[in-house]
Formats: C-alpha cells, structure tokens, sequence
C-alpha cells in the first residue's frame, strides 16, 4: 500500500512524501496493537529529511520526495506508526548554555533571544546553564516564548564556575524532559564541549564516560541535540588540541543523537546568526517518528533509517538504551 501526503510546516515549506505499510498520526493503532501485542512496544525518535543538494546549498527547496522509509532496529525491519511535522507536532526546546564560556558570547544573547521569541507558536522552551557540576535552571518550560527568552542572562565567563564535564549538565537538562509530551524534542547546547574529567589527556570523544552517558540519556528521550562551538576557560587560549576534542566531541553528540553541531573554524563565531539560520532549517524539516519496536530486552539498540531516494539524507539517532520503561 503506497500513500500520498501534503505537509506543510509552519515555515511554509512544502514536503511531498510517498510513504509505505503505515498510516500518519495513528498513535491509537498502535495502542491497540501493543493492546494485542504484547511483544511491541512504541518507540519515538526524531528525525530530520533533506535531500544532498540542500546540505550542500544550505537552502531547503519547495518539495521534496523522501521515497518510501525504512526503520531498521538491531539490523531487524520495523513498522512504522506515524510521522509527525512541525505543522501537528509543537516543539520542546531546550536552551543549555555554558556558564564559563568567553563573555564575547554576551554579544550573542540578542540573537538567542530572538530565535526563542521566533519558534512556532506552540513551542515548549526551558532555559538553563550548566556551571561547575550542577544545573542552573532559569525557565522551566513553557510556551511563553518572551518570558523564556528574558530569562536569558550574561554569562559569567569565569573559571570559578567551569564545569568538569558541560556534559554533566546535559544530561540534568535532558532529564528535565520527562514531564513533556512526546514528539519534537530538541536540545541547543552553547559549549565549547571539553571535558576534562579524566584529565587533559583523556579529554577526546572517545574517553568522555560523561559524553557517553549523556548521549544515552538523550537518545532514549528522542532529544536531538543541536550545538553552537563557543570558546571556554580551557579553550579560549587557543590550545588547538584540546579546541578539536571539544568540537570532536560535540560533533559525536550531535552525530548519535540525530542533531547537528556548529562551528566557524576553531574560533568563537563573530555572530550567530549565521548557525541560527541554519538551525532553523533543520528544525523546520525535523520529525517525530514513532514506530513498533519488536525488541523487548533491555539494553542498547541500533538504529537505522534510510529513504529508498538515493539523494535523500537522513538525520537521526544512532540508537537508544532500553530500560522497560525506566530512565
């Protein structure tokens, strides 16, 4: 069975998608299915879709035909339930900021506050900074996106509050999402993504516990994290090894949780505005899929999805962690 779907995101752009073997927004199947099922579970993960001529323009085109999904678990084919857009799924965002980061950030806060102020209405948005080993929230969530964004403050910009690991605080911010509906979940993380928990030496992707975890922590929420590269204590001297780790490390982030990271060069950005346009783009084309899960065991779980158009990119998780319904 093949189906044709309109969708049209709130930013005006027009997704045409030939999807097969699921039926958009039928969460009550699902239900009913896992009713009778009881080897099933649902499962939501974010993804976004754009064709190779768009990444490499950075320009989202009027249409663009995704082909037929497939949803691949553990190498296992699964059922797809529902894909929802911008247009019938509302964002929750996140805004995580490092409190130790260059105080030339403070020239960027205009820019934050106006891309808060700027999301769809609808959108759910919490404030918060992550500083020495704990989180600092500012706005709980909520959909009164000029009341977030006036809760956005200067940076501190001291070594005094440098966290060990921003990922510490991370992982506290995407806790944080467990009272909010399911769909689009998206974190933006401002960071310079060093950590050093485990010494200078040991402070690459590959040696992060504190990245791992928080990666975890985010993929088994369906949080993609989108990161903006900001100079820090450690980082704004220069040091060209410990920059690379720290944007190494926010690449893997943003590689395994199906988001995206943002850099200009190994420097702090003169302005965001350049990222932000671009995060727009990504949010735009981002969604919610939800499917039958045929894995019950606990534990870490591969993900794969790809489009039968050859030209079609798709941004998602790597996986997730299965806890039987335990975080």
């Amino acid at each position: 069975m093949s189906i044709k779907k309109l969708l049209r995101p709130k930013s005006f752009l027009f997704l045409l998608f030939l999807f097969s073997n699921f039926i958009f927004g039928q969460d009550n199947d699902g239900r009913k299915m896992q009713a009778v099922r009881q080897d099933v579970r649902t499962m939501t993960v974010p993804i976004s879709i754009f064709t190779d001529e768009e990444l490499k323009e950075r320009k989202v085109s009027e249409f663009v035909e995704a082909g037929q999904l497939i949803v691949r678990e553990d190498k296992d084919e699964q059922q797809i339930l529902s894909i929802k857009s911008v247009s019938n799924t509302p964002l929750s965002l996140a805004v995580l900021i490092q409190d130790d980061l260059d105080s030339q950030v403070n020239l960027q806060l205009s820019d934050i506050k106006k891309f808060i102020k700027n999301l769809p209405q609808g959108s759910r948005v919490m404030v918060a900074y992550t500083r020495g080993g704990s989180l600092q929230v500012r706005q709980k969530f909520t959909k009164d996106l000029q009341e977030a964004a006036d809760s956005i403050r200067i940076i501190i910009g001291s070594s005094a509050v440098a966290p060990r690991s921003p990922y510490d605080g991370l992982e506290d911010a995407v806790k944080k999402f467990d009272g909010s509906p399911a769909g689009r979940r998206a974190v933006l993380f401002v960071s310079d993504g060093l950590d050093v928990s485990g010494g200078f030496d040991d402070s690459t992707p590959n040696f992060s516990l504190q990245l791992d975890k928080a990666i975890l922590s985010a993929q088994k929420r369906g949080i993609a994290v989108y990161s903006f590269y900001s100079a820090a204590t450690y980082t704004k001297d220069g040091n060209s090894r410990l920059i690379l780790n720290g944007q190494g490390s926010l690449d893997k982030l943003a590689d395994y949780t199906g988001g995206r990271a943002f850099f200009q060069g190994t420097i702090t950005p003169i302005s965001f505005e350049p990222f932000f346009r671009d995060l727009g783009l990504a949010l735009n084309r981002q969604f919610a899929l939800t499917y039958l899960s045929t894995h019950m065991k606990k534990g870490y779980h591969k993900l794969e999805i790809i489009s039968t158009n050859p030209e079609v990119k798709i941004e998602h998780p790597k996986g997730y962690y299965y806890r039987k319904n335990k975080y």
